[in-house]
């Protein structure tokens, strides 16, 4: 099952997809007594929800708008350095320990929405990333343990000011621009990829394939990071955990390639999606 969220006349809904359609299954529009994607995560199941969306409209995408699959998650734990060639191409040493930091909800758009080049800044990177969605409440789990807790999978478009995030070894400034990065197109519920090991990523801008590998090259496994994240912080229904980009990033080639206005950038997980977002300049 695909699950989004969506604006339709400037009101909020979410619900189940197919990639054509949507299906409103919010408390305001079906009764269901569910406020908001999140809120289904930690209640409800897939009967449930396949129920709740049989007996409400077909919406076709082209009348709604895409959100952040997840609009007000708690916690957004991304994670760097997390494939052995993208760490060779940055010429940093592989970390011993995950390396982790945070991105806020108001950085990144939905599928389709444009993402905002800063002007303060040419130096706008690309980063296609799996992201985990948290189903459960996970706190200080085992790995063995760890993929239960899980919703599902999205895509996350992780891009990053470099210049502003080698401002100093934390890398928090450079990740949290105003809608610069994105997510989406929606959750593929986790009974249809159970083996996530085996999805392939692929970035793509303006056409040209940029990026190009499998999860199963992460140093730090999904599980052992759900593992270790519990371990500090209680994981919530609806927090994101995005693993790790590949390598063929723009600031590590010859010569660099940076994201501009005009630019197109995917990023395609299959059988999650593609996530498709235009870049734009900031405005003023």
């Amino acid at each position: 099952m695909k699950l989004c969220s969506f604006q339709k006349d400037g009101v909020y809904g979410f619900g189940p997809t197919d990639g054509r359609t949507v299906r409103d299954v919010s408390d305001r529009a079906a009764g269901t007594g569910w406020r908001d994607l999140k809120h289904l995560l930690s209640l409800a199941g897939p009967d449930q929800i396949a129920a709740a969306a049989d007996r409400c409209e077909a919406i076709p995408v082209s009348e709604i708008r895409f959100e952040q699959p997840i609009p007000n998650p708690e916690k957004i734990l991304c994670v760097g350095l997390n494939y052995a060639d993208h760490a060779g191409e940055t010429k940093i040493a592989t970390p011993d320990m995950p390396s982790i930091f945070v991105r806020f909800p108001s950085s990144q758009v939905g599928h389709l929405e444009p993402v905002v080049a800063p002007t303060v800044s040419d130096t706008f990177d690309f980063e296609g990333e799996l992201a985990v969605v948290i189903g459960k409440p996970a706190r200080g789990v085992s790995e063995a343990q760890a993929m239960a807790h899980v919703a599902g999978y999205t895509i996350f478009g992780e891009h990053s000011v470099r210049e502003w995030q080698f401002h100093s070894r934390q890398a928090t400034p450079g990740k949290n621009f105003w809608r610069s990065g994105s997510i989406g197109p929606w959750i593929t519920t986790e009974d249809e990829i159970p083996d996530p090991t085996k999805l392939r990523l692929v970035t793509r801008l303006n056409g040209r394939e940029m990026q190009n590998d499998t999860v199963d090259h992460l140093i730090f496994k999904i599980p052992y990071l759900i593992s270790y994240m519990s371990g500090f912080t209680e994981l919530l229904p609806g927090d994101i955990i995005s693993t790790g980009t590949p390598s063929g990033v723009g600031f590590a080639r010859d010569p660099k390639i940076y994201l501009k206005p005009g630019d197109e950038i995917e990023v395609q997980i299959d059988p999650i999606g593609t996530l498709r977002n235009s870049v734009v300049a900031e405005a003023g």
